[in-house]
């Protein structure tokens, strides 16, 4: 089965597929303590980072979504990423059979509100094109990632904890009324 990644443009970013030559950025921002710290709180290595670089390639042709590259207009590399993903987490039938949210930016476009703009084009894509229940899963600490969440139209379902970490999570029923 192949499936063609669609290319969404908006004033700020271009949400498009990754590349082999993203690969290099993708792991260096997966490397990065800042980025990890609300997430898993271990830089990924080398390694970690192909196994889920490749993931993510073939989550686009079996699921028909995925995560798309976000890339900063007037930029020629990738900042981060975001889209959804089939998780598999073994956290109840109330998380792991519906689509999760995820994003991630480098440290240097957090705070500009490139991550929002990034965010919302996917889940309107999704809305256009999937459609149905999303969810995600964000620390409690996490400020400006539960914002994000929160302008989506995101709640809180419960709150669990995972590997020693607590974690909100949190669902959406489609998009914001």
């Amino acid at each position: 089965m192949s499936r063609t990644i669609p290319t969404i443009n908006t004033s700020r970013v271009t949400l498009r597929a990754m590349r082999a030559e993203d690969f290099a950025r993708f792991a260096e921002i997966w490397a990065m303590p800042e980025v990890v710290t609300h997430i898993t709180g271990k830089p990924r290595s080398k390694p970690e980072s192909w196994d889920a670089f490749l993931r993510n390639a073939g989550h686009w042709q079996i699921s028909g979504f995925g995560q798309w590259a976000v890339q900063p207009r007037g930029t020629s590399q990738m900042a981060g990423q975001c889209g959804f993903f089939f998780g598999s987490r073994g956290l109840g039938a109330d998380f792991d059979p519906f689509p999760e949210a995820g994003w991630v930016m480098s440290p240097e476009m957090q705070g500009k509100g490139l991550g929002l703009d990034a965010v919302q084009a996917a889940h309107d894509w999704f809305d256009r094109v999937i459609a149905g229940r999303t969810v995600c899963m964000i620390t409690p600490d996490n400020t400006p990632s539960l914002k994000i969440a929160e302008a989506l139209g995101y709640g809180l379902l419960r709150e669990v904890e995972l590997e020693g970490d607590k974690l909100c999570l949190m669902t959406r029923k489609g998009p914001p009324v």
